[in-house]
């Protein structure tokens, strides 16, 4: 079998068996590129009192200022996703594992925004965590590496009729 045949054959099916997580990460990692734009996906960074600074409040009165929170849905330390400090902004960010995130200024402990984060949703619904660890590397890996195997495939099929053509043309 010639390797155009093949190819195209490894194509077609390839394209068939990667159709579905291919559109899943694509649709995500669309929203994922453009998540700064649009305060729905994640809140915008806003910025402290002084900025460039270490920070003049201790981590516990920061913590405690943003756990004061009802609907950010942490307490204490272990329902806290990560904690995410900004010096240049003058911030840091508590982030909840239920996805809310609270920014609080670093020199007055003064809350500056509550607001719910979608962005590390859409990342695991980007990268198959999401819907189970299996499912990131027996789906979506395969679906990545075969979109590259297509991706492969193509220039070359490309390329070759091209020279074809100008072989051709040349005659």
């Amino acid at each position: 079998m010639r390797a155009q045949i093949l190819l195209r054959k490894v194509h077609y099916w390839g394209s068939l068996a990667i159709a579905i997580p291919l559109i899943i990460m694509i649709g995500a990692g669309v929203m994922l590129m453009v998540k700064k734009e649009f305060d729905w996906i994640q809140p915008p960074s806003q910025e402290g009192v002084e900025r460039n600074l270490m920070p003049m409040v201790s981590m516990q009165e920061l913590f405690k200022a943003a756990s004061e929170i009802e609907k950010a849905g942490f307490t204490n330390w272990e329902e806290l996703h990560r904690a995410d400090l900004k010096p240049g902004k003058g911030i840091i960010k508590f982030v909840s594992k239920t996805n809310w995130e609270v920014q609080v200024d670093t020199h007055t402990s003064e809350v500056l925004s509550v607001a719910q984060r979608r962005s590390d949703i859409i990342e695991s619904i980007h990268d198959g965590s999401f819907f189970a660890d299996w499912v990131k590397l027996w789906i979506f890996l395969p679906a990545g590496v075969g979109l590259f195997v297509l991706w492969v495939s193509g220039v070359y099929l490309f390329s070759s009729n091209e020279y074809k053509k100008r072989r051709i043309n040349k005659r």
